[in-house]
């Protein structure tokens, strides 16, 4: 939902102490992929070095097994890497295993309806996780990539999951994360947050009114699985010159209709 800025972290901020529970080698194969994917260019080997803080030495035996294994490729003709092919089909098979794919028709029909860009997320680590998206065919639209990680305390995808979410598990990640300001309309008190979240319990649906970007407002609704537990959430997004107050009160229906009938295509029980 926002630019790449800030995703491309310098090794030396890395958690030492989680490395000391991690095989090295391992720790830094991790870094160094993360660091290319999160790249809009390829780079040289020099740079992931002082970049990542690692010896040139070791990035570059990296780089050679992980070419092996096609995670990662170098240009033709020069010395620069860039993220490989494999990591797509790894992607896929992450989505396979979620049991989501069946979804996609959903949110093209919700697109359509809308005419906004349309996300589906999960939750892990106390984040909200791009797992699918359609894209509006407004030339003005909200950005966003799958596998990106957004914050769950200020988007509609996150506090939907949080609201139906165990409240150990709520406030074992506001402990972990707090409620950082990313806008003035940003919750940043407990004691707001967990009134909103049952508001959104009660109503069925989360909005995100400039929350986490200015000027971008979001609607979600959740989807449950066969257990009757929230297994992800989804939302209709867009700029707020179009996603008026007014209309965002137009597509509440649209959301519990498509609430309803992607927990149904999940085997969840009526509710």
């Amino acid at each position: 939902m926002c630019s790449d800025e800030g995703q491309v972290t310098n090794g030396s901020e890395h958690s030492q102490e989680r490395r000391r529970d991690h095989i090295q080698s391992l720790d830094r194969a991790a870094d160094i992929l993360e660091y290319l994917a999160f790249s809009k260019d390829s780079r040289g080997l020099l740079e992931i070095s002082k970049d990542l803080g690692l010896h040139k030495s070791t990035v570059h035996r990296i780089l050679g097994t992980l070419m092996h294994r096609n995670y990662v490729q170098q240009e033709a003709g020069t010395a620069r890497y860039r993220i490989g092919l494999r990591l797509l089909e790894l992607g896929d098979a992450v989505l396979q295993n979620l049991d989501l794919r069946p979804l996609h028709r959903f949110l093209q029909e919700l697109m359509q309806h809308s005419q906004e860009t349309v996300h589906l997320g999960v939750l892990e680590d106390g984040e909200v996780v791009y797992v699918d998206k359609v894209e509006s065919k407004e030339t003005i639209r909200m950005y966003s990539r799958l596998g990106h990680r957004v914050p769950a305390h200020c988007t509609s995808l996150g506090k939907m999951l949080l609201a139906y979410s165990p409240e150990s598990a709520v406030e074992r990640i506001l402990t972990q994360r707090g409620l950082p300001r990313f806008t003035e309309h940003t919750i940043t008190d407990e004691q707001t947050l967990w009134q909103h979240l049952a508001e959104i319990r009660r109503q069925g649906y989360a909005i995100d009114n400039e929350e986490h970007e200015k000027n971008i407002r979001c609607i979600s609704g959740p989807i449950f699985d066969y257990k009757g537990g929230i297994a992800a959430a989804f939302s209709i997004s867009g700029p707020k010159f179009r996603m008026t107050q007014e209309r965002l009160l137009e597509l509440e229906p649209l959301v519990r209709d498509y609430s309803q009938t992607m927990s149904q295509a999940l085997g969840a029980p009526g509710r």
